[in-house]
């Protein structure tokens, strides 16, 4: 009899899990408190690891099919370019930009062809370690797994009394999509790390995300209310960033200022209950892994599940092997949201990048077909 699953969320952990447990037979229900399915947020970086968990769950071509490749990574600070990194070229780390919704709907369709369940309108407020998602109407589903997806307020963990460690650091960001106007060609399809120092600290991450398709996250200290303000007003970051002022008058009211913040739970698990993704390890964005871990330990979770002889042993050989290099991801991210280190030209490195260039548990498989030859 095939082994059953009850999720909570239908983020990216969440159809993660789902769409792999599927492949390895399992039945899985998914619960979305949200009456629609979609993904909230603006653009999103995926590197080469989270790009290899998307093609060993089915999303990778319809991914592609929409993504934007920059051929660099730039930073500049107070207009001085500091570094210039070439991406995507034969050989080199890949790095796809994309709005977040883009990659939702690809997930989303590999978890549906998959033959997942995933109900909208469906909240759930906690676990149950033996085994049962507790809903908000009352019932309680049993099942031989239950993960808690449900972002970084999870409902899932605090049920389960897990030590939860919070951060929250000075500086936040605004995350909006708009139309590449006329920043388009040469060096305007490159990502751009903007820094303005000096008497006022601003930052605008410039990230193409398809041929019209411009994501800009645009950092400011919590206390500077007039840059962190939403509606954004322009004037403060076109004084700073004159050369994006095409772009930055066509803001309107979109974006949400966010401030940074980690969170860290002494464990993954409790009984049979694991918790996934933002939900158990929250991190600043300062090195676009926030997505890929989520996917990557969604898969490992997975293929630890088909590995062990019993859920509670696989949730134990889950957490010692993916749990390592999450913890270090989340802590060099931290360091570096903390320190502005950024702002400096700090150019990615392999501390930076240990999680990019990372093969993740039940994707080795893929990485030497042709059309991955940029993995090797």
């Amino acid at each position: 009899m095939a082994r059953h699953a009850e999720i909570a969320g239908a983020g990216f952990a969440g159809l993660a899990a789902a769409t792999a447990l599927r492949q390895r037979g399992w039945t899985v229900r998914v619960h979305e408190k949200n009456d629609e399915l979609r993904a909230f947020g603006a653009g999103i970086f995926i590197w080469d690891n989270g790009l290899r968990v998307l093609q060993a769950i089915g999303a990778y071509d319809a991914v592609l099919d929409g993504a934007f490749a920059a051929p660099g990574y730039d930073s500049r600070t107070n207009g001085e370019t500091l570094v210039s990194q070439s991406i995507n070229g034969p050989g080199e780390y890949r790095l796809l930009t994309m709005s977040r919704q883009h990659l939702y709907e690809a997930m989303l369709g590999a978890a549906q062809r998959s033959g997942a369940e995933i109900l909208t309108g469906s909240e759930a407020i906690g676990a149950d370690p033996r085994g049962e998602l507790l809903m908000a109407d009352g019932r309680r589903l049993k099942a031989d797994l239950v993960i808690g997806a449900d972002g970084v307020k999870s409902a899932v963990r605090d049920s389960l009394g897990l030590e939860v460690a919070r951060r929250r650091y000075e500086d936040g960001i605004i995350r909006v999509l708009t139309d590449r106007a006329t920043l388009k060609g040469g060096v305007w399809d490159h990502v751009i790390d903007f820094w303005r120092t000096g008497d006022r600290l601003l930052r605008i991450l410039y990230t193409p995300s398809g041929p019209d398709l411009l994501y800009m996250a645009m950092l400011a200290p919590a206390a500077d209310s007039q840059a962190a303000g939403v509606p954004v007003k322009p004037a403060p970051w076109i004084e700073a960033f004159p050369e994006l002022e095409p772009v930055l008058t066509t803001l309107g009211d979109r974006g949400r200022y966010d401030v940074y913040e980690t969170t860290k739970l002494d464990r993954w698990s409790a009984g049979r209950v694991a918790i996934v993704g933002d939900s158990a390890h929250a991190m600043p964005p300062t090195l676009a892994q926030g997505a890929g871990c989520a996917i990557t330990n969604a898969l490992g979770l997975a293929v630890a599940l088909e590995e062990a002889a019993t859920v509670e042993a696989a949730l134990s050989l889950w957490e010692a092997r993916e749990r390592p290099l999450t913890d270090h991801t989340q802590r060099r991210a931290a360091e570096i949201a903390a320190s502005r280190a950024l702002a400096s030209g700090m150019a990615w490195d392999d501390e930076g990048l240990r999680a990019a260039r990372h093969i993740p548990t039940g994707t080795t498989p893929f990485a030497t077909e042709p059309h991955q030859a940029a993995y090797s």
